[in-house]
């Protein structure tokens, strides 16, 4: 992926900081042909605002006791917000992600909005989660309902992934 590439698909990027870690990531969580780039990005471009936003704008208190993300001692729901590139959350999650990454995210959570990290944490969950397979299948109905749990703000995430395709793949 080029830098123009990048700002064909989002606009508002900040692409000198973030060209690099998404490289980066492609290649490290084998998301390594245009039809799984075109639907990364796409969920990616969504999920933060164009590499906007790292951290949930909400308190995270919504989180609070959540026993379901490994919420389980006072506070965790705020501590543990979304963060990174596709919003990991929960403590279950943020130890997961960092055993994986090699990275102690419990201790420090913030780390997940640093450009490297928070793009390194959305391709391991797009790996893990089989978003590779379902994006090489491209369903990206399904990839959605991965990252999202839902199909919220599918519309958006369509545009995004129409603009990804021609930017990458008939480009």
């Amino acid at each position: 992926m080029t830098r123009e590439q990048l700002i064909a698909i989002m606009p508002a990027v900040d692409a000198s900081r973030w060209l690099d870690p998404l490289v980066n990531t492609l290649v490290e969580f084998q998301i390594n042909n245009p039809t799984r780039e075109a639907a990364f990005l796409a969920q990616i471009a969504h999920e933060s605002g164009e590499c906007r936003y790292v951290k949930e704008l909400a308190t995270g208190e919504a989180y609070e006791g959540r026993v379901d993300l490994g919420n389980l001692q006072a506070g965790d729901g705020p501590r543990y917000k979304g963060r990174g590139l596709i919003q990991t959350t929960g403590r279950r999650n943020y130890y997961n992600t960092g055993k994986a990454l090699g990275i102690d995210l419990i201790a420090h959570p913030e780390r997940l909005e640093e450009p490297d990290l928070a793009a390194r944490s959305a391709g391991w969950y797009w790996q893990t989660h089989g978003c590779n397979e379902l994006a090489d299948a491209e369903n990206f109905e399904a990839v959605t309902r991965r990252i999202n749990g839902g199909l919220n703000g599918y519309l958006e995430r369509l545009n995004y992934w129409a603009r990804a395709k021609t930017a990458l793949i008939e480009d």
